[in-house]
């Protein structure tokens, strides 16, 4: 009967254990931050490297909604996310003037490239301009696979295009094939086609599936990719995370946030630069 009685209570003693533990758990998983970025900072493997760091320092999770920085920043819009991470300045700038977001900061940068197959049938290899690199991509008529997906890579691309005197939508069924897709998809779409693309050289570092794919031209100025944090306006909504938040915000920018950045590495080479002035 003791025996009974010693099993049962070891048995209760356990079950409540697991609950105090689920409990204590569930409680800590309660405190978050939503914040919308770039597929590029997903895809590159950097928020697998930061947002430990963070979390284990503030206990604040960060639940990422990676979508293109045209995407991300119409989250913001809506008051969807308390926070953003992205890198798109033409957008970000018209993002606070509509005032939809605080507190703009300089955080990272890295650059784009131009990617393509390792035959160049464009002959842009070792190029230094990148709008010449465009132009001779154009009058060859050489495959470029487009993400197409209003994201910061996409909106630099249109840019570029335009400073070249070229529209490449007068492409479109012939050689500029426009995705709708992030950067790790057009990437696997331009090794299929052995297509011309750009790419931010983060996510390209971490691409496995490269085939014939090479970086072809790269180093021009007009390939600089930076990256901005903003806090999504609690005047104009209320319901964001603004407190936790602004940890997140602040910790990017810190001396601890810019070095767990500048640590982040593939193979040895450091994939995202700090900005912040601090």
């Amino acid at each position: 009967m003791r025996t009974h009685m010693f099993s049962a209570l070891r048995k209760a003693v356990a079950v409540i254990g697991i609950t105090v533990a689920f409990l204590a758990t569930a409680k800590a998983e309660e405190r978050f931050i939503t914040l919308a970025s770039t597929t590029s900072t997903e895809q590159s493997g950097l928020f697998e490297y930061l947002i430990p760091a963070f979390t284990k320092e503030t206990g604040i999770a960060v639940h990422v909604v990676a979508v293109g920085t045209g995407q991300a920043l119409q989250i913001g819009t809506r008051g969807d996310a308390d926070a953003l991470l992205v890198h798109d300045p033409v957008g970000e700038k018209k993002f606070m003037d509509d005032g939809f977001g605080i507190d703009r900061r300089a955080v990272m940068h890295n650059d784009f490239v131009i990617i393509g197959p390792k035959s160049d049938p464009a002959h842009v290899r070792g190029q230094k301009d990148v709008l010449e690199a465009f132009r001779l991509i154009a009058q060859t008529n050489s495959p470029f696979a487009s993400r197409g997906d209003s994201s910061g890579t996409n909106a630099m691309e249109l840019r570029l295009w335009q400073q070249a005197g070229l529209d490449p939508k007068q492409g479109t069924g012939k050689w500029y094939r426009e995705l709708g897709q992030g950067m790790g998809p057009t990437l696997n779409t331009a090794a299929s086609m052995e297509a011309y693309t750009l790419s931010d050289r983060a996510t390209w570092t971490n691409f496995k599936n490269r085939q014939t794919l090479a970086i072809l031209v790269e180093g021009d100025l007009h390939l600089l990719n930076p990256y901005s944090t903003i806090l999504v306006s609690p005047a104009r909504f209320p319901a964001v995370k603004a407190a936790d938040a602004k940890i997140w915000h602040d910790w990017l920018i810190s001396r601890v946030g810019q070095q767990v950045i500048a640590g982040y590495k593939i193979n040895g080479e450091q994939l995202f630069f700090p900005d912040a002035k601090n």
